[in-house]
């Protein structure tokens, strides 16, 4: 967990807002859940690994019972929620009478995971959720994918290459090199990390969970005889052809259908590429996944998938779901280390005033009418030392000064052009 200084809290709301915008173009609502969650609905099985990583809460009052504690369910009711995607099923099966269907639902929020301390990963970040309750059609999928890539586009990032699989074809995939089926999970929870570990590594991950030798080599295997042709259906073909009676003939088409369309969409602005290497860590995945990636980063910036099964375990009846997540902190980690991070504060200026001689009434009638033309304006104390004030005020983000003169209009000065008005048009 850490604390959030003003230049990155700015850009954040900013990065907010734009995404929002962008969402909202497409239909989508925001909703908001509770930080806190039952236990019992985290740990159903449907957060993978992250299952492990909850922050619990012990129970409060007459409930807590220390002397007769068996177990940790005995002292636990409640946990921090480790993703959006979870509390939004219990949401929707709580109030789905309530809500439109389909529901094309938005949330921006605060996620918390006991993750050990290392760069890049907190243990209280924010997640940026766009979902599609209620449309069983690749049409969710395709809006999801187009709805995300503007949004990240309008951010200013660009590059951008979609890869997508689907959790159907994985298990086709598995079937035919040998896993037991009560162990699938236990193969793509190590298959997620292929693109973090060598393939050495992930091999002698799968030796050490117990899967058969041959089983493994099978599917190392598979993965080196696919070709990766980003923007190209004919990898996914290949694949179909390989599968053989174990392949999916559905999750084929629909994935088909989403790459041509997509690609379509994308008119060569960015890439949609089918990725057999593609898992999604969650084991609430039940149907086409996907990912985004940035020449600008490392790692994926987004992701997301289908999952048809979650809404249904709690409300009792069937209600299809897909989502997509853009990685919050990964993206403005990137517009940080770029020189217009700043460009919120553009027009954040200080209005200078002395305190022992200036009448405050006008100071800030004066701040008012800046205020009004569009300017972010702190009215701020002169001090005796003028100089070393102003460096403090760059140092700190602010675009320029005016020193208050007893007029209406005093002199605007942006830094860098202290010998001068401000440019574009002198004093306000």
């Amino acid at each position: 967990m850490r604390d959030i200084l003003p230049d990155e809290a700015e850009l954040r709301d900013a990065t907010a807002q734009t995404i929002l915008t962008v969402y909202r173009r497409y239909g989508f609502r925001r909703v908001e859940t509770p930080a806190l969650e039952n236990i019992q609905l985290l740990t159903q099985g449907e957060g993978g690994e992250n299952e492990k990583l909850i922050f619990k809460v012990l129970k409060r009052g007459e409930k807590l019972d220390l002397a007769r504690a068996a177990s940790e369910s005995d002292l636990v009711d409640l946990g921090l929620r480790f993703d959006l995607t979870v509390p939004l099923a219990r949401y929707y099966a709580h109030n789905h009478a309530q809500l439109a269907k389909p529901l094309k639902a938005v949330q921006i929020g605060p996620v918390w995971r006991a993750e050990r301390p290392q760069k890049g990963r907190f243990r209280q970040f924010t997640q940026c959720d766009i979902d599609i309750l209620g449309v069983r059609s690749a049409i969710a999928e395709i809006e999801l994918i187009l709805a995300t890539t503007d949004a990240l586009r309008e951010l200013g990032l660009r590059d951008l290459t979609v890869r997508i699989n689907d959790r159907r074809i994985l298990v086709g995939m598995a079937r035919a090199c040998g896993f037991a089926p009560d162990r699938y999970d236990s193969v793509f929870i190590t298959l997620d990390k292929m693109d973090k570990l060598e393939r050495a590594e992930v091999i002698e991950e799968l030796e050490r969970a117990g899967h058969p030798a041959s089983a493994i080599a099978e599917l190392m295997r598979l993965f080196a005889q696919i070709e990766k042709t980003p923007g190209s259906d004919r990898n996914l073909e290949d694949l179909k052809a390989r599968l053989g009676a174990h392949a999916d003939a559905a999750a084929f088409a629909t994935l088909a259908t989403i790459m041509r369309t997509v690609g379509s969409e994308a008119a060569g602005h960015w890439q949609i590429a089918f990725d057999p290497t593609l898992v999604r860590g969650m084991s609430y995945y039940t149907g086409p996944i996907f990912e985004i990636g940035s020449s600008a980063f490392p790692s994926s910036i987004a992701g997301g998938g289908r999952y048809d099964d979650m809404i249904g375990k709690i409300l009792g009846e069937p209600v299809p779901a897909t989502g997509f997540s853009i990685g919050f902190e990964r993206v403005v980690s990137i517009l940080m280390a770029r020189p217009s991070a700043r460009s919120a504060q553009d027009r954040r200026i200080a209005l200078m005033f002395d305190e022992t001689e200036d009448d405050l009434a006008a100071v800030l009638r004066v701040a008012r009418r800046l205020r009004a033309e569009g300017l972010a304006v702190s009215v701020e104390a002169r001090g005796k030392r003028m100089g070393a004030r102003l460096a403090a005020l760059e140092v700190h983000g602010f675009a320029g000064f005016a020193v208050f003169d007893g007029t209406d209009r005093p002199e605007l000065r942006w830094f860098g052009h202290r010998d001068g008005p401000a440019p574009g048009g002198g004093s306000p």
